[in-house]
């Protein structure tokens, strides 16, 4: 699949999540829904990984690029935050201590299940 329809796909399901997230009773971000039915064409395999694979990996490999406006939103905003820098840093430091501790346990816990997986499967 070329780029141009690679690009298509992956907006059609970003139009899509904001126009359920438009239609829906309580406020819901539409990029949640986006990467939701997206992860559900994944894994029905509607989509297959190759036919996104060229626009996702440029996407990927200049993720950095896309976190500049962010940015430089923070540096515009320091004036106003300048009275809350400890707890803003706290509060980064630790939610990034729990996401990198969830996440070390998830990843133990989903290779502990696919090692029984294996185990049973060869065991069968």
């Amino acid at each position: 699949m070329n780029i141009c329809m690679q690009i298509a796909v992956l907006f059609f399901i970003c139009l899509l999540g904001q126009s359920i997230s438009l239609v829906l009773p309580f406020p819901f971000p539409g990029n949640i829904i986006a990467m939701m039915i997206l992860f559900i064409l994944l894994l029905t395999r509607v989509i297959k990984p190759g036919m996104i694979q060229d626009f996702t990996g440029f996407l990927l490999a200049n993720m950095a690029f896309f976190f500049v406006p962010a940015g430089v939103s923070i540096l515009e905003s320091y004036p106003i935050m300048k009275d809350s820098l400890l707890p803003i840093f706290l509060v980064c430091l630790i939610s990034t201590v729990i996401t990198f501790f969830v996440t070390f346990a998830t990843v133990r816990l989903v290779v502990i299940w696919q090692r029984k997986r294996h185990h049973t499967k060869k065991g069968a």
